[in-house]
């Protein structure tokens, strides 16, 4: 949950001046066993809970997008975040998804538009 500009820090780098939304998710994962009987009753084990934070940023200068995308490329992130479920800051170890940065104006001024990216928790919430 976002709730001041310094929840939410990525590799040591504090997203808040570069997002203009975040959306957290908790998302479940069901055991193979998981499902419902013919009564309609739901069963199965709980994996867990896998966090994942669909950041939204704003239009980027060159300089930030320099700064972040090795970041962003990278196979692991350590991302920091206020947890509600345990009313304070916790750390977990993401992986990203796919982004794509869009530039308009390519004749005479270059201007990027603002992009989203996914980090999603490798192991579940503890």
């Amino acid at each position: 949950m976002f709730i001041d500009k310094n929840s939410l820090i990525v590799n040591n780098i504090n997203l808040g001046k570069y997002i203009v939304q975040a959306t957290y998710s908790y998302n479940k994962l069901w055991s193979s066993d998981s499902g419902r009987n013919l009564a309609g009753t739901q069963s199965g084990t709980l994996v867990g809970i896998f966090p994942k934070i669909v950041v939204q940023f704003r239009k980027l200068t060159k300089s930030e997008l320099e700064l972040l995308t090795p970041i962003l490329d990278s196979s692991r992130q350590t991302v920091q975040y206020y947890d509600p479920n345990k009313k304070a800051m916790t750390t977990m170890t993401t992986y990203t998804g796919d982004y794509e940065v869009v530039n308009k104006g390519i004749i005479g001024h270059i201007k990027n538009e603002g992009f989203q990216i996914s980090f999603i928790s490798t192991k579940r919430r503890a």
